[in-house]
């Protein structure tokens, strides 16, 4: 295995992992030795998809706007369980890096002063989103990764899937991985690593995300000893296009959009009749599943087997929809062939964003429990549980999280690379990484009997039928059932591909292993959490229950199963209130 020694490693190549880089090159004056590593192209990081756009109080005092206003909204949407510390972070330094990328070269929409527009979304009391078109995150992952280019000491691993994550002495040690284009093992030696990898929501069939939102930071840390936080809190959009599940923002809705039934009905008078549409996304997609349940979906065997409703965006024209919304236009005439100009769009909710991953401080520093950190090891950005977003993220939240949390863990990267220097790599290390090398030499000669493939679909219709929108103990019962015998199974899987080069049959066992084993935990901490709160549902507690879980939860890999822990809410500003939209 080839040993590669770095001031700083950074997992994972979006908005998080290229913003902690700029942030560690430029704190540095660009002298620090960073290694990106990317099992993609480092642009084809899921950040690209982003579209609504990025939230922050740009002009306080319009239309009533603060940052306090801000983390009010914050708070509420997340269902009172998101650490309000962490929040006001979020709140504070969001204009600041809006208006870093704007300096960095992203196009916002502008008015006719050339001031920067603010769009509605769901759950914010006033327009504070700043946005480029519908293709905000591609603009904003753009002018970070040809920012990082001008840096020689910058040097990005694409199409590099990480195997482990190395810990010896209750803090980092090192990073190994495949390079697919050879199918070379490599370590990633370093004093500082930062895992950025995104969010896990592929683990379900009917979802937004890319085949690359498989959690393998999240699950790395798992399985070295690091507990991961809130994992039964997944967020499902209202709005996955049917059949496909493909993303139609929320600013679909938020420049005017209605939600129609079966009937012609703007049901959401029913369930929110304030905010209507433009409720939290928790409330709006257990509207859409009651309207559903209650017969008011609609069915069309040329979108497949599902019930919908629609998404009624004629009204706003061509013009607009061609201004504001021109990729979710294409979008639509590509996918289904309905101009949404013309037609109404088929959507239901769809697995969208994990609120829970990495046990973290406020800093982003990965935690071993409530008190003691993980020496050198960060997580920024949706893998990383800070928690900032509680039970139920708002839309356009996510993007400042992850900008601002890599800003913060780049920064104290740098500051712990430059006090410990370089690292020994030690006979014992070297002795790990024979280890890890002869395990996934083991795995490329997997010859049992199941197929890997056969497992991820049995995963997806569990995951879609069992842990939804709704949930209860029978359900959830049944799911755990399902893939626990899948990870069972996973022991006996078959390779077809035993080459080491671009073998993407090996790199999808490895996704699939990983999203089983944190399918898991999601369901462990969904039957434990006996409450309703913000994504999590469950029909039996259909109530909030303050008294008894207003906590963190806190999820160990344990010798059988998942052990399960708890963690304060940190509160500062604003105590529980029965949420009203």
């Amino acid at each position: 295995m080839e040993v590669l020694k770095f001031d700083i490693v950074i997992l994972g190549s979006g908005l998080a992992g290229m913003r902690a880089a700029l942030q560690a090159a430029k704190a540095s004056n660009g002298k620090a030795r960073i290694a990106v590593i990317s099992k993609l192209h480092a642009m084809r990081s899921h950040s690209v998809s982003a579209e609504g756009g990025i939230s922050g109080v740009l002009y306080p005092g319009e239309h009533g706007d603060s940052v306090d206003l801000h983390a009010h909204d914050t708070v509420k949407g997340a269902d009172y369980i998101c650490d309000q510390d962490a929040v006001e972070v979020l709140v504070n330094h969001a204009p600041e890096e809006i208006k870093l990328f704007d300096h960095l070269g992203v196009p916002w929409n502008r008015d006719d002063k050339g001031k920067i527009v603010l769009r509605a979304f769901g759950g914010m009391s006033v327009p504070r989103t700043a946005f480029a078109a519908d293709k905000t995150g591609f603009f904003m992952l753009s002018a970070l990764y040809d920012s990082l280019l001008e840096f020689r000491n910058i040097e990005i691993f694409h199409e590099h899937i990480a195997t482990s994550l190395v810990l010896e002495k209750d803090g980092f040690n090192a990073i190994t991985a495949m390079d697919l284009s050879t199918g070379e093992m490599r370590a990633f030696v370093s004093n500082a690593c930062i895992i950025a990898t995104g969010g896990f929501a592929r683990c379900y069939g009917f979802t937004t995300t890319a085949y690359s939102s498989t959690g393998d930071g999240i699950c790395l840390a798992y399985e070295a000893g690091i507990p991961l936080k809130n994992m039964e809190f997944v967020q499902f959009h209202p709005t996955g296009l049917v059949p496909s599940g493909i993303l139609i923002t929320e600013a679909a809705r938020g420049e005017g959009g209605y939600l129609r039934n079966s009937k012609g009905d703007r049901f959401m008078s029913k369930y929110a009749p304030h905010a209507l549409e433009l409720a939290s996304r928790d409330v709006v997609s257990r509207a859409i599943v009651s309207e559903v349940e209650a017969g008011h979906g609609l069915r069309d065997e040329k979108y497949g087997d599902f019930d919908f409703v629609h998404l009624d965006l004629t009204h706003l024209g061509e013009e607009k929809l061609n201004e504001r919304l021109p990729m979710i236009k294409e979008i639509a005439i590509k996918m289904i062939g309905v101009n949404p100009a013309e037609e109404m769009l088929p959507v239901r909710p769809a697995a969208h964003f994990t609120m829970g991953g990495i046990h973290t401080d406020i800093g982003g520093n990965a935690m071993w429990d409530t008190r003691r950190n993980v020496h050198g090891l960060w997580a920024a950005g949706e893998c990383g549980c800070v928690s900032v977003h509680g039970a139920n993220r708002l839309g356009s939240n996510s993007l400042s999280q992850c900008v601002i949390w890599g800003k913060i863990t780049g920064n104290s990267a740098f500051q712990l690379s430059r006090r410990t220097g370089g690292r020994n790599v030690t006979t014992q290390l070297r002795k790990r990484f024979e280890r890890e090398e002869g395990r996934i030499s083991k795995l490329l000669e997997s010859d049992g009997s199941v197929n890997p493939y056969d497992l991820r679909r049995e995963m997806w219709g569990a995951m879609d039928r069992y842990v939804g929108a709704y949930r209860n103990a029978k359900m959830l019962g049944q799911g755990r059932k399902k893939i626990s015998s899948l990870l069972h199974q996973f022991s006996n899987i078959y390779l077809k591909d035993r080459s080491r080069i671009f073998n993407t049959n090996f790199r999808d066992a490895l996704e699939i292993r990983h999203m089983l084993a944190l399918s898991s935990v999601v369901i462990e901490c969904a039957i434990n959490r006996e409450e309703s709160r913000g994504a999590h549902a469950r029909r039996e507690f259909p109530k909030r229950d303050d008294k008894r879980w207003m906590k963190h939860t806190l999820a160990y890999k344990a010798a059988r199963g998942v052990k399960i822990s708890y963690a304060p809410v940190a509160v500062t500003k604003w105590q529980p209130e029965e949420r009203h939209y």
